[in-house]
């Protein structure tokens, strides 16, 4: 009975995913604290991210934390944060996040869990040894 009941619940969980196409992660994202609106877009067949909106106060800010000395004068609203994700047929991953708070690049993953939410994963090494952030879609 146990083997059957095990069954059905990995059965029904492969008949019930969702499969994504790979432009459905485009369009304009709140960061969780909702201090900011992120961008995605495609170049060829790589996905990218970039700040389009901070909240009033943060407006003109600078990436000063970040590790090249050159690059703390520029401007964090139009920063492109995600860089170079691929998408596998299942979710967005071999790309990498910048993250002006601390002046941090990770390795990450991004994945949909519903059309207006999307899993942001970063992580260094493997991605059991990270952080997920819950970005949800921008509606005008």
């Amino acid at each position: 009975m146990r083997r059957l009941i095990l069954f059905f619940f990995l059965f029904s969980s492969f008949c019930f995913a969702k499969e994504w196409k790979s432009d459905d992660i485009l369009g304009i994202w709140w960061t969780p604290k909702k201090d900011a609106r992120i961008q995605i877009y495609k170049e060829k067949e790589k996905y990218f991210g970039k700040i389009i909106w901070l909240i009033p106060e943060e407006r003109k800010s600078l990436d000063e934390k970040n590790p090249d000395p050159s690059k703390r004068k520029t401007p964090i609203q139009d920063l492109i944060n995600l860089k170079n994700f691929k998408f596998n047929g299942e979710y967005w991953d071999d790309g990498k996040v910048y993250d002006p708070d601390n002046g941090e690049t990770y390795s990450c993953t991004l994945k949909l869990k519903n059309k207006n939410t999307l899993k942001v994963r970063g992580f260094i090494g493997i991605s059991l040894f990270g952080r997920t952030e819950v970005f949800k879609r921008y509606v005008p």
